[in-house]
């Protein structure tokens, strides 16, 4: 079982490299990281087995952040309206976006940074992602609002972007043009 003690933090090279394509099909090895990437967020999600194992709650991660120089990706949360997203991805990549931006009006969190940043973290509004499942089959998901950001932060990961490179070093809290708050 993953616990915090397997995300690297901060200042971790895996964590500024642009991880490698993963080959298809993908071996046992990776499948089952995977799945247990997976079923760390569903634990982080839950409020006895957070407290007993001390998790940090976390609706996305990356293979980099646990060092793992690889493009997977593992998401799981509900939104606002009670929608689950829980996916477990191989090689996503954004493959088209909104001109419109958004942004969280409390700032994003990592599980890899354990400071608070401040700011607003500009993203586009809405996403079209392309990946590979787990059973090989292509998906192509269609988000908005807090589920294109919650993958954007996750892909950035991938690429060796963290979300606080996206927030404006000289006015943390600009708003970005043509921008949307999203609570």
């Amino acid at each position: 079982m993953l616990t915090m003690k397997d995300i690297v933090r901060e200042g971790h090279p895996s964590l500024r490299e642009v991880a490698e394509e993963v080959k298809l099909p993908p071996t046992e090895e990776e499948l089952t990281l995977l799945e247990d990437m997976h079923t760390f967020l569903k634990n982080s999600q839950d409020e006895k087995i957070c407290e007993q194992y001390k998790l940090r709650p976390g609706v996305g991660l990356a293979a980099p952040q646990l060092g793992i120089n690889k493009r997977m990706v593992a998401i799981h949360f509900e939104d606002h309206h009670g929608k689950l997203y829980s996916y477990q991805l191989i090689n996503p990549k954004v493959v088209s976006h909104s001109v419109e931006k958004a942004y969280l009006g409390g700032g994003e969190g990592c599980l890899s940074v354990d400071r608070a940043v401040e700011g607003y973290v500009p993203r586009y509004a809405r996403v079209t992602v392309k990946a590979m499942s787990p059973d090989g089959q292509p998906m192509k998901l269609r988000l908005r609002d807090y589920a294109a950001i919650v993958f954007q932060h996750e892909i950035d990961h991938l690429n060796g972007i963290m979300f606080y490179d996206h927030i404006n070093k000289e006015n943390p809290y600009l708003v970005p043009e043509q921008a949307k708050v999203i609570e």
